[in-house]
């Protein structure tokens, strides 16, 4: 058995079974952790949903920005098939934990006030509404910069955005905890006052490790905290998959860069 992770998949749907190939992958047995940006850009994204639907259980998926970006545009669709895929996308959790292997899985990050398990409560805060009756009204306003700084007294829909772009769209942070969403530049090129969220101060237990993608100038980069997987396949990168249990290991595969900006 093996536990893999991918990075951003945006709609891509050759490279990621060129990638599932490559591993051998083996959905009766092993265990693959996608961990956001399944769709958008690339050129089939239906067909990347379908694929990770088909695996079943052996799939472990958090939602990215534009996994909820698709469900705006899409949950209201009468057609069967969209219907299908927006019902089991707004069942899937911002974060992801596997206590045997003490790894994280989010897409974007997490905030660096947060500890475990506050990070795991914030995801099922976001989950629990897109599982309700009402999870349209939020898509229609989750959207928008602020509030850009955490604070336990927020609530309603400021908590909520706050949460999904903490999870899902951060990548800087002031030493204020202010999130900027307008710097995508690789680390070192930044103001000085930003750094990544991961060179902030962590409440994260010190041996948990963080996979994470969203960040395509970023690359992939293995440490013992940290697993980066989005090495930009749709931009004409490389869709990576990062092997999470037992002798660590790496394969990539070549994007012919089919993306659109959206």
């Amino acid at each position: 058995m093996a536990v893999w992770a991918v990075g951003d998949v945006q709609g891509c749907l050759e490279p990621l079974d060129a990638l599932l190939e490559r591993i051998a992958f083996d959905p009766a047995a092993d265990t693959l952790w996608l961990c956001g940006d399944l769709v958008n850009r690339g050129p089939d994204s239906l067909g990347v949903l379908t694929r990770a639907r088909e695996l079943g259980s052996a799939a472990i998926v958090v939602l990215g920005n534009h996994d909820l970006h698709w469900l705006a545009r899409n949950w209201e669709k009468p057609q069967s098939t969209i219907r299908k895929h927006v019902e089991w996308l707004r069942r899937q959790p911002l974060a992801h934990y596997d206590r045997s292997l003490d790894c994280l899985m989010v897409h974007a990050g997490v905030y660096p006030g947060w500890d475990l398990e506050q990070t795991l409560a914030r995801s099922k805060e976001v989950q629990e509404v897109l599982e309700g009756r009402g999870y349209g009204a939020f898509l229609g306003n989750m959207h928008g910069d602020s509030p850009n700084r955490w604070k336990s007294d927020l609530d309603g829909i400021r908590r909520l955005r706050t949460i999904v772009n903490a999870l899902t769209r951060m990548r800087m942070i002031d030493g204020q905890g202010r999130m900027d969403f307008a710097f995508k530049r690789p680390p070192g090129q930044q103001p000085p006052y930003l750094a990544p969220w991961f060179a902030r101060p962590s409440r994260l237990p010190p041996k948990t490790r963080t996979v994470f993608g969203h960040w395509s100038a970023l690359g992939h980069f293995s440490s013992d905290r940290l697993v980066a997987l989005d090495s930009g396949c749709v931009w004409g990168g490389a869709l990576t998959a990062a092997r999470l249990d037992g002798y660590p290991d790496t394969v990539r595969v070549r994007c012919s860069g089919e993306g659109r900006r959206a």
